[in-house]
């Protein structure tokens, strides 16, 4: 098959481009007719204004709460947040004691949920329930059904509050005391909503239910904390054999201090029958997961099996790693605030960028002549690409656009521009040795493409770590220089080469009209041929013109030849 020419090439990539920009038109359209999208990207809490949610400790009698567990709580909390999708959110601490997260607009109630679900994570061992669970605990080997409760487990009830034998572990069923047994009788799982902001001792035992209410426990007191958990992720369960099944689970990842604590409690466990062999996780006061334990598990990653979906997987997920603050938080307050810059500093955020655009085209007309009418093309272009990316990422990836982010435009339009100039002076450079036009655009490209791919990938590592390191606005800002990016690679090479490619084959540009910016003459061609350069003659009018820029316009190479031309010596002997 015979090689395309440049100008097939050219309308090639012009196509491709135009796919690309009404493909992303048409995803935008989609989310606009079926999910309540926008043309326009949503703001971020310093241009719209949003919600205020304050979280206040719940803390035990005579306990405080020191700045390591609030940044930690912070750090915890804005994984959640980030999450749920929200962009651009702001956690901080209030007073030494609070913890403030402002969210842009109104939080959707998922959103709230993961904020206001913030009490500390436990792990307790029950030690009876009026309802067998439904979910096995495994070391990542089998998955058996829940055995039925021992109905001898539930003692008789009496008055006695405290136990007439000290219990030797969390697992002792000396815990149980009349009391504890009476009171758990006559508990009603609806009572949990009220007792929501109370803080059950660690060191005692817990009445308590699963979170729809289906089942009751009397819990231990607690043996593992929740910050202990590394990580936790859900995806399908392997068989004993190692092949994957279609069961979906939880696994979970301790760090080294959990994976001793959950080895002792597993090897306990694993000897003991019907649900004292069950392990209670305890979230916000509620179990949000009580599985059986097969086997001791000593690699501190234990996997959670059951009648597990997808979905229920992943929440169960989120909860253990997400939920593993050093303390626990209710929710105190919930406030509308308004934007502390506002519509009137995104106007001027705009106009900025305008006005830029407007300072780069007066540049480039000046410097380039008509040429430079393909640089505001392009810039037209790469604006119009990132546009429709930001919107599309706002709508499916929860972005918002922050002042900050207005800035990483503004930043780019010179980034982008660069590309062009790189680009244009390759082209005169290729001129000047004495190249027509059609080929001074392709040679001026393959010099050209290594500065431009080597200044873009500088930039984009930049964006990329301080996205990274990061946190807030800072974010934002960084988001929007990384996009910008990559689309200034698209367009110089999808549009910007492309149109040069078409433009070479016209009679102005390619002529070399004294208006378009590309006349050899007014360069000032003075290249001969291998290692041989004359000096440009001096004239009067136009010519002397010509050989004016033709000498500002010299390559190093070629104003050393003149050197030794006027000093009467040869390139290559010494004086």
């Amino acid at each position: 098959m015979a090689r395309s020419t440049p100008t097939r090439r050219a309308w090639r990539s012009l196509i491709w481009l135009a796919v690309i920009i009404v493909g992303l038109i048409a995803a935008n359209a989609a989310g606009v007719i079926w999910n309540n999208a926008g043309w326009t990207p949503k703001l971020a809490l310093d241009l719209e204004g949003g919600t205020q949610i304050i979280l206040e400790p719940q803390l035990e009698s005579g306990q405080s709460v020191s700045q390591e567990q609030l940044n930690q709580a912070v750090s915890i909390i804005r994984q959640r947040v980030d999450a749920s999708g929200v962009s651009e959110s702001e956690i901080t601490t209030q007073g030494g004691r609070n913890v403030v997260v402002s969210i842009p607009g109104t939080p959707d109630d998922e959103t709230m949920q993961r904020i206001q679900a913030s009490a500390k994570l436990e792990f307790r061992p029950v030690l009876t329930a009026d309802l067998p669970s439904n979910q096995t605990m495994t070391d990542g080997s089998t998955a058996t059904p829940t055995p039925e409760p021992d109905a001898a487990a539930t003692p008789s009830p009496s008055l006695e509050s405290t136990p007439t034998v000290e219990p030797t572990s969390a697992s002792d069923l000396n815990w149980i005391t009349p009391a504890l047994s009476d009171e758990f009788t006559n508990f009603d799982c609806a009572s949990l909503d009220d007792t929501a902001g109370e803080v059950p001792p660690a060191d005692q035992p817990l009445i308590t239910c699963e979170q729809d209410g289906s089942v009751k426990y009397i819990l231990g007191p607690v043996e593992v904390s929740g910050e202990t958990i590394a990580d936790a992720s859900s995806g399908l369960v392997p068989n004993a054999q190692g092949f994957t099944t279609n069961e979906w689970g939880v696994f979970i990842e301790f760090n080294d201090k959990g994976t001793a604590q959950f080895r002792d409690v597993t090897t306990r466990l694993i000897g003991l029958q019907g649900v004292q062999n069950q392990f209670a996780i305890v979230l916000d006061g509620k179990v949000i997961s009580a599985p059986t334990t097969n086997a001791a598990i000593t690699d501190g990653k234990p996997v959670i099996s059951g009648n597990f979906t997808q979905d229920t997987a992943q929440t169960l997920a989120d909860q253990l790693k997400f939920g593993a603050l050093p303390i626990g938080f209710q929710l105190e307050s919930t406030n509308t605030i308004s934007a502390t810059l506002g519509t009137t500093q995104l106007q001027s955020g705009i106009i900025a960028g305008i006005i830029g655009m407007l300072l780069v085209l007066v540049y480039s007309l000046f410097q380039y002549r008509t040429l430079g009418l393909v640089t505001m093309a392009s810039l037209l272009v790469a604006m119009l690409i990132t546009y429709l990316v930001i919107t599309l990422l706002s709508w499916r990836e929860g972005y918002r656009l922050s002042l900050a982010g207005v800035a990483g435009l503004i930043v780019a339009i010179g980034i982008i521009a660069d590309s062009f100039i790189v680009y244009f002076e390759r082209i005169r450079d290729e001129l000047r040795n004495g190249r027509s036009l059609e080929s001074a655009v392709e040679t001026g490209w393959k010099r050209a493409l290594r500065t431009i791919l080597a200044s873009d990938t500088i930039n984009f590592l930049a964006a990329a770590v301080l996205f990274i390191v990061a946190v807030g606005s800072v974010q934002g800002f960084a988001l929007t220089l990384g996009i910008t990016t990559l689309i200034d690679l698209v367009v110089v090479i999808l549009f910007t080469h492309p149109l040069m490619q078409l433009l070479a084959h016209t009679r102005f540009f390619g002529g070399g009209h004294p208006a378009s910016g590309l006349d050899p003459q007014a360069l000032g061609a003075v290249y001969r041929g291998r290692a041989t350069f004359r000096a440009p003659v001096v004239t009067s009018g136009k010519n002397a013109n010509a050989s004016r820029e033709a000498q500002k316009r010299q390559t190093i190479a070629e104003r050393k030849a003149d050197e030794l031309a006027t000093s009467g010596r040869r390139p290559g002997k010494d004086s």
